[in-house]
């Protein structure tokens, strides 16, 4: 599923803190640019648990960040962005379970690798890491 969901972004010190609405977390980033990136992990986070709900419209959104106060911090005035996530991606990310796979190679090839110390698993990986991008 791909989505796109308001984030509010306030800066508190020396961190950015974020409130994305739609789901009523808070996340934080050092920078801004970080603060979008920890606002589409936390999104995906969620997402790896439950269906992410359908995004907010923006005056729901305003809204809700101007009612979110924490101890007299508030999101009212914060900046609204809009982070995009694709939930399918991120959880192919996270997927890294090891898979067998069969491969043949000539056995010159193999005796070389192994006397090598050469891993064939890590390079096959590596070699279509690079070709798929």
């Amino acid at each position: 599923m791909k989505g796109v969901y308001a984030a509010f972004i306030k800066q508190d010190d020396d961190m950015y803190l974020v409130y994305v609405p739609d789901v009523g977390s808070m996340t934080e980033g050092k920078n801004f640019f970080d603060a979008i990136e920890m606002a589409r992990d936390l999104l995906g986070t969620i997402s790896l648990v439950k269906d992410l709900p359908e995004p907010m419209s923006a005056e729901d959104a305003v809204a809700a960040a101007a009612a979110k106060d924490i101890d007299g911090f508030t999101f009212a005035d914060a900046t609204m962005t809009y982070v995009d996530i694709d939930t399918n991606e991120y959880q192919n990310k996270l997927n890294t379970k090891a898979v067998r796979r069969n491969v043949s190679l000539p056995a010159w090839l193999n005796e070389k690798a192994e006397n090598a110390g050469i891993n064939v698993s890590r390079v096959l990986q590596d070699a279509l890491i690079e070709r798929l991008g």
